[in-house]
């Protein structure tokens, strides 16, 4: 590897056909192998991330090559006289020669791997329809129950919310799909150094709780962006708000509703298609009739769900090992599959140093631009009750990351004692699919794909009803001469279906991609999309010389420049964002220094505070 240089990959189990190898899938080589003291060679795959080896069940090679015969010879050995057939690769097989039992002529052969469909029992059927259904029941009953001339009670759920549900929504909203199936793929294929961002976050979320969260629940906001409005133009708060829409349907919504239908259609054999529907058309209806309201207490049921498939998951992985718990720490162990620190200087790779330089500027500084995030804290009582959302938030990351990361090395374990159970043509963010699919007792399956279903539709859901506000109150209610309060409402349930059907069409279209890890992707296209416009909050509270004219360029310059670095791939996707806000609080504060200084009092809208009314109403100084 390019880490590590070379190394022993597993011992062979035989003598591999030199030249014959086929890449199947992302993580599989597929070679005859002639096992000692056989005639005829076996087809096998190589698992390359857990090093094992596993025959494919039914199905050899005939003529296999001489003993003694020299592999590097192999395609120039005479085929009429020693019968040793030419292997060639064929979609998803091999192709070979085989002559006649006269000599005088060759035919060929294939063989091609086919992956076995694997059905649901009518009793997984029964849990998910009775998830499904639950989920429309807490929907309607918000539906029947609020007024829905009320801006407030939509957008924000009437600012009734304790702060220990805001809190455990906020957690819900932040473990996605990509939580559920991407990060165990992650684990699975690595390590845990990806952990390393969810220990540091939550020392950025102690900043986030004492300073930012209080600053912008004392203003009463239903759109974040509306900050922007008050502290620098509503051009600069339109132009946020936009590009915050356009980084939720591109770079989260689409991942996050592709990656379970991924599982679904492995699990059910439902295709990705109907399954992206199926998902994407239950959240739409009960995000549309419920609101906010209907958003976090379906999270929170979604949490026990989804938690307790995992771990769950967990504990039967390690049943079934033969040594048990101990067994799975041994092979964890000695693969260095636990490692959890890379503390070296390469920018190109997840090191700590990136990670925390990520939490400084995705965590701290970008917290106030998510509106799905933050929307949950705008929905509690006080300022205070939105900075408690955020301790509980903190106090559930640490766990819940363990658990995922645990689900990714349990897997490792199981397969690499057990190579024959997978399935060599799924890409490697199937790999949890499969297994609950192929290995969970019946039930229980449906449990687990509940437990998908829970972790995309939750933050689905928030991502539906955020993108709504933001289109309503930022949009509709500045351009509308003609709005009232049921007009917004009515236009913000339109808007959910809106967003939830070209997120479908945007979670099909990245279908037809073969793409390696939707995590690395999910991760790029944020950076790429959201960064910009988060270095303007940075610069409207923590600074009283930043002014408008100075944002915008901030905004357009970074954007511009990420986009340049990404073309050359000059760092790890993962620097993306934190580059982007760096250069927009740069290049807008520097900017902003080529025009005047703001006017008006900044009281409330920066974590400083004027110490009177003369100094608030002279120029802000830097």
């Amino acid at each position: 590897s390019a880490d590590h240089g070379w190394r022993q990959a597993g011992a062979v189990p035989g003598q591999v056909l030199a030249g014959s190898g086929r890449a199947l899938g992302q993580a599989h080589v597929l070679f005859p192998v002639v096992a000692p003291g056989a005639t005829q060679a076996t087809p096998m795959t190589y698992q390359t991330i857990t090093q094992a080896w596993a025959p494919l069940p039914g199905a050899q090679l005939p003529s296999a090559p001489q003993a003694g015969a020299r592999q590097a010879d192999l395609r120039q050995v005479d085929l009429q006289q020693a019968g040793a057939p030419l292997i060639a690769a064929w979609p998803d097989g091999l192709l070979w020669t085989q002559p006649s039992a006269d000599g005088r002529r060759t035919g060929f052969a294939t063989a091609q791997v086919q992956a076995n469909k694997l059905l649901l029992h009518w009793l997984d059927w029964l849990v998910i329809v009775v998830y499904l259904a639950g989920m429309i029941g807490i929907g309607l009953y918000f539906y029947l129950r609020e007024k829905r001339n009320s801006t407030a009670n939509f957008f924000v759920g009437g600012r009734s919310i304790p702060f220990w549900a805001a809190g455990v929504s906020l957690y819900a909203a932040n473990t996605s799909s990509i939580s559920f199936i991407a990060i165990p793929a992650k684990a699975f294929e690595s390590n845990w150094q990806y952990l390393t961002n969810n220990l540091i976050a939550v020392l950025g979320l102690i900043f986030v709780a004492i300073w930012i969260v209080p600053l912008l629940r004392r203003l009463d906001l239903m759109s974040v962006f509306s900050y922007l409005e008050t502290r620098f133009h509503p051009a600069i708060r339109m132009l946020a708000s936009a590009l915050c829409i356009l980084t939720q349907i591109g770079s989260r919504m689409s991942v996050i509703l592709f990656l379970p239908a991924l599982a679904i259609a492995t699990i059910t054999g439902i295709s990705v298609f109907w399954s992206v529907l199926l998902m994407g058309g239950f959240t739409i209806v009960y995000t549309a009739m419920g609101g906010m309201k209907a958003v976090i207490w379906t999270d929170f049921v979604q949490v026990i769900v989804k938690m307790g498939g995992a771990v769950f998951a967990i504990g039967f992985i390690v049943w079934q090992l033969n040594g048990g718990f101990g067994e799975f720490l041994a092979i964890a162990r000695a693969e260095d599959k636990m490692h959890l620190f890379d503390f070296s200087f390469d920018m190109t790779k997840a090191t700590v140093w990136g990670f925390v330089f990520l939490v400084l500027f995705d965590v701290v500084l970008t917290f106030p631009k998510d509106q799905v995030l933050m929307q949950r804290t705008l929905s509690t009582k006080s300022d205070r009750e939105a900075g408690r959302s955020i301790w509980a938030f903190a106090a559930i990351m640490i766990p819940g990351g363990f658990v995922f990361y645990m689900i990714g090395t349990a897997l490792f374990v199981y397969y690499k004692s057990h190579p024959e159970r997978m399935n060599p043509l799924l890409p490697i963010d199937a790999t949890f699919p499969l297994f609950i699919a192929a290995e969970l007792p019946v039930g229980v399956t449906g449990l687990i794909i509940a437990g998908i279903f829970a972790a995309a539709m939750a933050t689905l859901s928030g991502i539906m009803n955020s993108v709504a506000t933001l289109i309503s109150v930022d949009f509709y209610e500045k351009l509308s001469k003609r709005g009232s309060a049921k007009k917004s409402v009515f236009v913000a349930e339109l808007t959910t279906v809106a967003v939830g059907l070209v997120g479908i069409g945007a979670a099909l279209l990245l279908s037809r991609f073969d793409i390696h890890s939707l995590f690395d992707v999910s991760i790029e296209l944020a950076g790429l999309l959201g960064g910009g416009f988060a270095g303007a909050y940075t610069l409207g509270m923590f600074t009283r010389r930043a002014n408008s004219p100075g944002v915008a360029i901030g905004i357009g310059a970074s954007i511009v420049l990420t986009l340049v670095i990404w073309s050359f791939r000059l760092v790890h996707p993962y620097f993306y964002l934190a580059i982007s806000i760096l250069l927009c609080i740069v290049i807008g504060y520097l900017a902003s220094l080529l025009f005047p200084p703001p006017a008006r009092s900044l009281d409330g809208l920066t974590i400083y505070r004027d110490r009177d009314p003369v100094t608030a109403a002279a120029p802000a100084s830097p």
